[in-house]
């Protein structure tokens, strides 16, 4: 058996959703000593300034959890931009009740924008690391 020929990468100038959870959605008691919501916050921030300093062309999309509210709120970015990448958030991917939050947005972006690649970050840090593997720079 052949084992799977990797996607060929898109292009350096594809723009890119990134999607996750606005810091006010979440429930901070179940996080590590020293993570709150201005501590996330600022890790969000930093983590949208190194994709600028990478020279993705990214557009942060913070939603809430309820499916519906964030399933519209990803529908007016689609509707305002045309995207070749999408990243969806560790917040939303790796909590089990968020599984039908992550199954809405999934959809929605394949449904919306049809050849949409999609991919995962495990933190605002690691996001820079999580479009490399997609887009050629």
């Amino acid at each position: 058996m052949s084992s799977p020929t990797p996607p060929v990468p898109l292009p350096g100038d594809t723009k890119v959703l990134s999607i996750g959870l606005h810091p006010s959605a979440l429930d901070y008691s179940r996080m590590p000593d020293g993570i709150d919501e201005a501590v996330l916050t600022a890790r969000i921030a930093a983590g949208n300034a190194a994709l600028r300093e990478a020279g993705f062309d990214a557009v942060p999309c913070l939603i809430g959890l309820d499916p519906g509210r964030a399933e519209e709120t990803v529908r007016e970015q689609l509707r305002s931009h045309t995207f070749g990448l999408a990243m969806i958030g560790g917040g939303v991917r790796m909590l089990p009740e968020h599984t039908l939050l992550f199954e809405r947005l999934v959809h929605v972006l394949t449904e919306a924008e049809p050849g949409i690649r999609l991919c995962f970050n495990t933190t605002p840090e690691d996001t820079v690391e999580a479009l490399k593997r997609w887009i050629r720079r």
